[in-house]
């Protein structure tokens, strides 16, 4: 029986966690890295419009691959906001050096260490406008904002932030991509918070070790900060390192 377990055991890992890093350590390497920061390409993506054009408000988290090796498994979350009639995007990241939150440090759509950044949530009109204030404000208590708090894993580091400050804005209920590598920690030891699309609840043990179930999430496994897990509302698997595949993508 115990031997019958360990197989299984084995297998699942085998299948659920190497072979999608393997696939996706192909990928990254395919893509090509940058030598380092400096020589990565930090400009406008053009992927947002000019926000002089766009009169409603917007609120939109981006996510792009991270740099190097860290590529083959993360994603970077960046907060992106632009008041109604206002005629410029705000910024918001988190870093490894230095003071960790930063406000416009970089383009709102700009590549991450040469990656292209994509729209992971977006929010607009009316109810964009009523988060906006209220983001700001979250921001503002971010409890892992002094210089020296960041920590690349498990956590607080980029994720954690736009993850924190989508868990404490009301109404702010998105569902974050599962390759954001430290979405899931709540702090040291054993902690329980909303999912993040409002719609179920995450638990997890320092950012190591976590199970969320929500109707939007579906049910995820956090292991070692990667995601395992299904998600039925939208037709999916989230895999290490591959992130979300969905049917509903093949149409």
């Amino acid at each position: 029986m115990i031997r019958r377990s360990l197989f299984f055991v084995t297998l699942f890992l085998g299948l659920a966690v190497a072979v999608p890093i393997a696939i996706g350590a192909a990928l990254s390497l395919s893509r090509g890295w940058a030598e380092s920061w400096r020589t990565a390409n930090w400009s406008s993506s053009h992927l947002l419009p000019d926000a002089a054009k766009v009169p409603e408000a917007r609120v939109l988290i981006l996510a792009a691959r991270t740099g190097r090796w860290k590529s083959i498994f993360a994603e970077h979350l960046a907060l992106v906001v632009k008041p109604e009639g206002a005629t410029s995007w705000t910024r918001y990241d988190v870093v490894g050096w230095g003071n960790p939150v930063r406000r416009d440090a970089y383009a709102a759509d700009a590549f991450w260490y040469g990656n292209r950044p994509y729209v992971a949530a977006q929010v607009s009109g009316p109810g964009a406008a009523t988060l906006i204030p209220l983001i700001e404000q979250a921001i503002a208590r971010y409890p892992h904002r002094e210089a020296g708090s960041y920590v690349v894993w498990p956590g607080p580091n980029s994720n954690s932030f736009v993850a924190w400050v989508v868990r404490n804005t009301p109404g702010f209920d998105v569902e974050l991509p599962p390759a954001a590598v430290g979405k899931d920690y709540l702090g040291p030891g054993l902690a329980v918070d909303r999912a993040p699309s409002g719609s179920g609840w995450t638990v997890s043990a320092a950012g190591v070790l976590g199970l969320t179930l929500a109707l939007r999430e579906g049910v995820e496994l956090s292991l070692l900060g990667t995601t395992i897990g299904v998600d039925p509302d939208d037709l999916a698997v989230k895999l290490p390192s591959l992130g979300k595949l969905s049917l509903l993508d093949l149409r």
